[in-house]
């Protein structure tokens, strides 16, 4: 048995506050196209799906072809904002979300992920943009697997690491991120300062919520007592 711990990780709402520009991203691509814009709880209820089933659930009456015409509106438009504001540069991490990763990243049995709903490509500005992506030994985007909670994404990190599941902690901001761990039969942790609320994050099967990242660690040494 491999005494292997796998932590991995959301991107937007767990390490990154990236809800301004999502926001504006979504409001200029149905703008643009004449849909009635959702409101920003709505939106931000969908972080953390795939494009495409996030648009889905944000308009149920949107034929196939213009959600797919909103995804690449939302793309467009994010890349407009990136060249305009900094995008995932000018979105800050969380508070002690850096020392968390570098705390972890020291530590040899620990083994660190992310699996996220951005595109390869975002993932890889958010990386460069804060000098982050050397902590992780893998990363799953949405560009190669199912929307969440699908839970592929965390399959490939135990098939990518080496890890099993029951040595694993999923760590997220939506019930979507718990519900995919829940399904690929990992632990998980809720934070409380995303896009979700706890009580949503407790109805998905979070084992535990907590409310900053210095809390984070000693969460996870009661779950790692247990395995």
């Amino acid at each position: 048995m491999s005494d292997l711990r796998l932590v991995v990780f959301d991107v937007d709402g767990t390490l990154i506050d990236s809800q301004d520009f999502i926001v504006e991203a979504m409001n200029r691509a149905f703008g643009d196209m004449g849909v009635c814009l959702p409101t920003r709880a709505e939106i931000l209820s969908i972080v953390g799906l795939s494009l495409n089933e996030a648009i889905s659930r944000l308009v149920p009456d949107m034929s196939a072809r213009d959600v797919d015409h909103a995804t690449q509106q939302y793309k467009d438009m994010f890349i407009k904002l990136r060249a305009e504001k900094g995008g995932e540069a000018a979105a800050p991490m969380y508070p002690g979300a850096r020392n968390a990763l570098e705390v972890l990243h020291q530590r040899d049995e620990v083994l660190l992920g992310v699996a996220t709903g951005k595109a390869k490509r975002g993932l890889d500005h958010a990386y460069h943009a804060h000098d982050i992506g050397h902590f992780f030994l893998t990363s799953q985007t949405a560009d190669n697997h199912p929307s969440k909670p699908h839970p592929s994404m965390l399959h490939a990190t135990l098939s990518e690491t080496g890890a099993e599941a029951h040595q694993a902690v999923m760590i997220g901001d939506t019930s979507f991120d718990i519900e995919m761990g829940v399904a690929a039969g990992f632990h998980t942790i809720g934070v409380t300062w995303g896009y979700h609320g706890s009580e949503a994050l407790i109805s998905a099967g979070a084992d535990r919520l907590v409310d900053s990242y210095d809390a984070l660690l000693p969460a996870l040494e009661q779950i790692w007592g247990k395995i």
